[in-house]
């Protein structure tokens, strides 16, 4: 089993596409993402104070490091606009070489 690296997946939807996009754009010009995929629309079922909603999102899927995610956390935090935002880190176990090497090369240092 390979070690784990710094690298994180953090998850996020948004609204809009407009937003998606201030957000993704946001995450990589402060270096704490190397890289944003928006995907959507996606449909959202989920259960908001007390009722079941139902919205369409757009998917955020950030690429970044260990170092990074509490910066990372507050800048979202910060350009978007829902009341709790989705934020979820998942670790990034083993990739290509030379991509890993990209996404080092595009963050910020921490």
């Amino acid at each position: 089993m390979p070690l784990m690296t710094d690298k994180i997946l953090v998850l996020s939807t948004c609204a809009t596409a407009e937003e998606a996009e201030k957000v993704a754009h946001g995450l990589v010009e402060l270096r704490l993402a190397a890289c944003v995929n928006v995907i959507g629309p996606a449909k959202s079922i989920y259960r908001w104070k007390g009722a079941i909603e139902r919205a369409e999102e757009h998917v955020l899927l950030i690429k970044s490091s260990r170092g990074l995610f509490e910066e990372l956390k507050k800048a979202l935090e910060q350009l978007h606009s829902y009341e709790v935002p989705e934020l979820l880190c998942l670790p990034i176990v083993d990739g290509a070489p030379n991509y890993l090497h990209w996404l080092e090369s595009e963050l910020g240092s921490k």
